[in-house]
Parts: structure tokens; C-alpha cells; sequence
């Protein structure tokens, strides 16, 4: 969509420079941009850029402002007006009140109007789907499910049976919510007798959880995924953890059963988290991190070896083992040094 200057101004709370009636169609990177396009810049390291640029406008910083003489849109967060300008150009599709002809719906599932459901969609008895839903093509939706307002399921997500949904959540393609935790209980003969699963999921609003996402359901009770939780591509939550609202997550972190990660936390990504504990709100943990204690105060943690040339890493990994020897002789020589 077309798209004024002033417009954006105003649904983003920023400051024109230059022509205010300048019409802007959609966005660009500010080396690859033309006519008709918006850029944005927030790192003064690529300013060099800003003076060849062929973007109508520019989204930058009020100190970044000051050095360039083109059309621009001013914010003390570039990074976050860019983001509301992208929602606002090239705005999401929504759903049509359409039922594809393939999909197999139970008679007794209750569609609101507006939804849209796509090819080979199987829903099954029991679901409720509410306006603005989106159920891309091949997508499955369990018994007794529920999926609230305007949220979209992209194809090829599996819903298993109990699962409830929040509003204005994303699901991408692959994730699989709802499927059995990673429950056993060893028997006599070391053989493993499998724990039924019988709890639910349940997600809140303004979720997104990325593709190959797998969040499993409770043995008893719920596994949780607060309000404004995003989950990256390729994360394992197990049984039973629950995580706190506004809690982003990146890719290939795994979290193991009946964890419980608070309110705001950053977890970095390849992070794996120990089954049982207690991440306090407001932590950082640093990429591929392993975290076996629980945390109960706010900071930055981290774990893991930084990589470094093989032969100096080979050097330090030995000695690494020889840690425990090292400090015993230490406090040896301590000893005889102090009589």
C-alpha cells in the first residue's frame, strides 16, 4: 500500500524531515533502494551509505539525522520505527471466511465467520476456531483444541488433541504442539515403561513460535507459553516447563521437562537448560550455554568454550583436564608454605 510520510509519522510517533506528502510503497535495504521506497539506519558504522542512497526516505536516529539533507523519518528507536513501518506498508493478508473443499471438518467443530482453512486441513470433533483465524494447507488440529482471534497457523502445523491457542499468535510451518513428553519409568528387567501423557498445552497471545518448533504437552497438568513469548525455529520445550511472558528464545535451544523460565528472559541460541530449575525474570543467557542450576537474580550468564585455532584449543583442553590435579598440588604447597 501507498503510503505518506506524514502518515507514518503519526502511527509511529516520529519526527518528518523534509517533504511530509512524499509516498512510499514499500521498503528496501538503504544501498539497494529507489524511488518510492524506505530505508532505515541505525548503526553509524554503514553511514557512508546514507549519502549515496536513493531511498525517498530514511528512518534514523535524531543524532544520524543531522547528517543527511534528504527526507527522513526520526525516532530515538530506528530499529523499532522500522519495524512498525514494515507492519504498515506491507501488511499481512487476512483471513476470508473460506473453507478449502478438501479439508476434513467434524460435524461438531464451531468456526467463527472470517476464518480461513485451507487445503487437506483435518480438524478434529470438539475444535473451536474463532475470527480471524488462518489454518494454512495441510495443517492438523486435534480433538477439544482451541485456537483464538486472528491467529495464523502457517501449513504443516500439527495441534495435537487439548490444546489451547491464544490471539494474534504465529505458528510457522513444521511445529508440532502438544506431543507426547519425554516420559519412562525403568522397570525390573531395565526395559522402559512409558508414562501416559494426559496434560495439554497452552499458548497466550501475541506468541510466535518458529518452524520446527516442538513444545510437548504435560504428563499432568499444563505446559505453558505465556503472552508475547517468541520461540525461533528448532527449539524443543518438554513436558511441563512453563515460560514467562515476553520470554524470546533463539534457535536449537532445548529446555528440558518441568523447567520453569520467568518473566523477560533472552536466552541465546543451541542453549540447553536442565529439567527441574528456576530461571529467574529478567535473564540473559548467552548462546549455547548449559545451564544445570537454577538462576535466581537477573544478569548475564553464560557458559561454553569461545572457538579459538585448533592447535592453542587442543593445548587448553588439556589442561583443562588437569585442573583438579593443578589446584590439589596448589594447596599442598600452601600448606607447606604456611607451616
Amino acid at each position: 500500500m501507498k503510503v505518506s510520510l506524514e502518515q507514518l509519522a503519526s502511527l509511529t510517533d516520529s519526527i518528518i524531515q523534509g517533504d511530509k506528502n512524499t509516498e512510499l510503497s514499500s521498503v528496501a535495504p538503504l544501498e539497494d533502494a529507489s524511488q518510492g521506497q524506505i530505508s532505515f539506519l541505525s548503526n553509524p558504522k554503514y553511514i557512508n551509505i546514507l549519502g549515496i542512497t536513493k531511498a525517498s526516505a530514511v528512518i534514523l536516529s535524531p543524532e544520524l539525522s543531522k547528517n543527511f539533507n534528504g527526507n527522513a523519518l526520526v525516532n530515538i528507536n530506528p530499529y523499532l520505527t522500522f519495524a512498525k513501518v514494515l507492519s504498515i506498508i506491507h501488511k499481512e493478508e487476512s483471513a476470508i471466511n473460506r473453507v478449502h473443499p478438501t479439508a476434513v471438518v467434524a460435524d461438531d467443530v464451531v468456526i467463527d465467520k472470517d476464518v480461513s482453512i485451507g487445503a487437506n486441513v483435518v480438524i478434529e470433533s470438539g475444535v473451536s476456531i474463532q475470527s480471524g483465524a488462518i489454518i494454512g494447507a495441510g495443517s492438523y488440529i486435534g480433538k477439544n483444541s482451541f485456537i483464538a482471534q486472528n491467529t495464523k497457523l502457517y501449513p504443516n502445523v500439527n495441534v495435537y488433541a487439548g490444546t489451547k491457542i491464544g490471539k494474534n499468535t504465529i505458528i510457522h510451518s513444521g511445529a508440532v504442539i502438544g506431543s507426547d513428553g519425554f516420559g519412562f519409568a525403568i522397570q525390573e528387567d531395565k526395559s522402559w515403561f512409558k508414562i501416559l501423557q494426559i496434560g495439554n498445552v497452552e499458548i497466550g497471545d501475541n506468541v510466535e513460535i518458529g518452524a520446527n518448533t516442538t513444545i510437548d504437552r504435560a504428563a499432568l497438568g499444563t505446559t505453558l507459553i505465556s503472552d508475547g513469548v517468541k520461540l525461533d525455529n528448532q527449539i524443543q520445550i518438554g513436558h511441563n516447563v512453563r515460560i514467562g511472558e515476553n520470554t524470546a528464545i533463539a534457535g536449537g535451544t532445548v529446555i528440558a521437562g518441568s523447567s520453569f523460565i520467568g518473566k523477560r528472559c533472552q536466552i541465546g541460541g543451541a542453549s540447553a537448560i536442565a529439567g527441574h530449575l528456576t530461571i529467574a525474570d529478567d535473564v540473559i543467557i548467552t548462546g549455547k550455554s548449559m545451564v544445570i542450576n537454577s538462576i535466581k537474580k537477573p544478569g548475564v550468564y553464560s557458559s561454553g568454550i569461545a572457538a579459538d585455532e585448533n592447535k592453542k584449543w587442543r593445548r587448553n583442553a588439556a589442561r583443562f583436564r588437569q585442573l583438579d590435579e593443578m589446584a590439589k598440588k596448589i594447596i599442598r604447597l600452601e600448606k607447606k608454605k604456611n607451616g
